[in-house]
């Protein structure tokens, strides 16, 4: 996780935080979406981009996006298609998108890792 944060580490209002901009960026969303997983309007992400919800959205995300990359092969792009675009069937059919939104990154780590040790579901 931490070679995908210092790709978007800034220093924002005198202390080095994750931008959401550059996160944005990164993933490729448009700034409603990202306004809806992270659970702030969308004027919140430029004027207090260091408000808890929206750091705490990117850092879920990041940690899910690194573990996607440490089991697929460590290719960013990739894993950020399946983490927008997957039908996780053990989740409903939603995406790891869907679940970070939710606060349940943890559960697709746990996925995640099951994968690793050659579970296949």
């Amino acid at each position: 996780m931490l070679d995908l944060a210092r790709q978007i580490f800034d220093v924002i209002d005198g202390r080095q935080a994750l931008s959401p901009t550059k996160f944005i960026e990164m993933v490729d969303l448009d700034l409603d979406a990202f306004a809806i997983n992270a659970h702030v309007h969308r004027s919140t992400i430029t004027r207090s981009p260091t408000a808890q919800n929206i750091q705490s959205h990117i850092r879920a995300t990041l940690q899910v996006l690194a573990a996607v990359m440490k089991t697929s092969g460590g290719d960013l792009q990739p894993a950020i298609f399946w983490y927008r675009n997957e039908s996780l069937a053990a989740f409903d059919h939603k995406t790891a998108e869907a679940l970070v939104a939710e606060g349940r990154a943890a559960d697709v780590l746990d996925l995640l890792a099951s994968y690793q040790t050659g579970f296949v579901g």
